[in-house]
């Protein structure tokens, strides 16, 4: 975290900087974490392939045709390889992971999961008024699905440093109507935090209801802003090692890898996990859309080509942290701190307690569109109203210097208000 002191403005200077800001007529966007054009045309080959030709994959399925509802065997291999998990356990889908994760709650909900390790049974979730882990502040899709869902949320912050607090969720999992926990294991959305091996096999070895599930989103497994390309922690190797192979469910995709809107979805799991997937997944599709994932595994050929592609994307976003971080330097200092991301698409913004939500609606009178305050949390409930989560992946370079030295004009003027009150 960044941190120092500068000095103050004037509560008369602050608003007659602020109108300089909203006369400027700005239309800048930094609510989500989208690729930028740039970082989309990278991926621009996938549309050139010649598929028309060659049609047949590795296995010989026709992908035109039905059927291969696991996924092409190859691209199940090349993720396999970037995530640590055996193609046999692992599926490859849709266009959005998002979409498996909530597919994944509903079949629970009406169906159950598999309970202990080696047995059948199964208890729907929706038989109790059951309670999810939310690591805070966190990915907001998530928050949405359980809250839509009707699943009672949990906050549970995190520790100095970014650590997990283990010793909370040891105390939450005595109660047995806890079934499961989100969680992004490396580069969290929007912190930037990254689980350890030691805590995933905490994780995976606390006691716990015999139908929890950590939901381990790999949305930014490959998404390093540093040549430091840290592995994806093998999660369900340290599951089985612990004798608990059933508690973690493994999200992938390749959203923000290729193109965002038609990508390829992957599901990892436990045998007994993927059985129980594909059972109720085999009465809502025939198979997933096997054209566009053989066109990705021609265009992405091996784990190495989309490492090596990742790097492409490197290359486009880090110079956008690094001018948020000078920016935030620059103007912040002593007023607000704010994470340094090692991966990942997000930078958090901590402004002054209390002035977050303000901050967030001076910058939209401004142009400056920012996530709603409180987003990154449950219920949508920030308890010190001071997290503001910025995406610096989609504007230009020029745009981003403009949104991010309005928004700190805005923290600044948020936080002189709150002052005088």
């Amino acid at each position: 975290m960044a941190t120092g002191t500068t000095a103050p403005a004037s509560l008369s200077e602050l608003q007659s900087s602020y109108d300089a800001l909203t006369a400027r007529g700005l239309k800048l966007d930094l609510t989500r974490g989208k690729p930028s054009l740039a970082q989309l045309d990278l991926s621009g080959a996938l549309l050139d392939l010649p598929l028309s030709v060659e049609h047949t994959a590795a296995d010989g399925t026709d992908v035109r045709n039905y059927g291969g509802s696991d996924g092409l065997p190859e691209m199940r291999a090349i993720f396999g390889d970037l995530l640590g998990i055996p193609v046999e356990q692992l599926l490859a889908l849709g266009n959005a992971s998002l979409n498996v994760m909530h597919d994944v709650i509903v079949h629970a909900l009406l169906h159950g999961v598999p309970g202990t390790a080696g047995s059948d049974k199964t208890i729907p979730w929706r038989d109790e008024q059951i309670a999810f882990l939310c690591p805070s502040p966190g990915y907001d899709r998530h928050f949405a699905i359980t809250e839509h869902l009707g699943i009672r949320m949990i906050p549970l912050p995190y520790l100095d440093g970014g650590r997990l607090d283990l010793v909370a969720i040891a105390e939450h999992l005595k109660d047995p109507s806890v079934r499961g926990m989100w969680l992004v294991p490396l580069y969290a959305n929007p912190g930037g935090q990254i689980v350890t091996v030691e805590e995933a096999q905490a994780l995976v070895s606390l006691p716990a209801a015999p139908d929890f599930r950590i939901f381990w989103d790999n949305a930014y497994a490959v998404h390093h802003l540093t040549s430091d390309e840290k592995p994806a922690i093998d999660v369900l190797g340290l599951a089985a090692a612990a004798g608990t192979p059933d508690r973690p469910l493994v999200f992938a995709s390749t959203s923000k890898i290729t193109q965002a809107g038609a990508g390829v979805s992957f599901f990892g799991a436990s045998p007994a996990n993927i059985a129980w997937y594909r059972l109720h997944a085999s009465v809502q599709t025939i198979g997933p859309d096997k054209v566009n994932q053989l066109r990705h595994a021609r265009f992405l050929e091996s784990a190495d080509g989309v490492r090596a592609h990742m790097r492409k994307h490197r290359e486009l976003l880090a110079p956008k942290f690094a001018t948020v971080e000078r920016i935030l330097a620059e103007r912040l200092t002593g007023h607000a701190t704010w994470t340094t991301p090692l991966g990942g698409y997000f930078v958090t913004l901590t402004a002054p307690h209390g002035t977050a939500t303000r901050a967030v609606e001076l910058a939209k009178a401004a142009g400056i569109a920012v996530t709603p305050a409180g987003a990154a949390f449950p219920y949508s409930e920030d308890p010190d109203d001071a997290l503001i989560r910025i995406a610096p992946s989609f504007p230009s370079l020029d745009d981003l210097e403009a949104a991010i030295d309005g928004l700190c004009s805005c923290v600044l003027l948020a936080e002189a208000d709150a002052a005088e009150k």
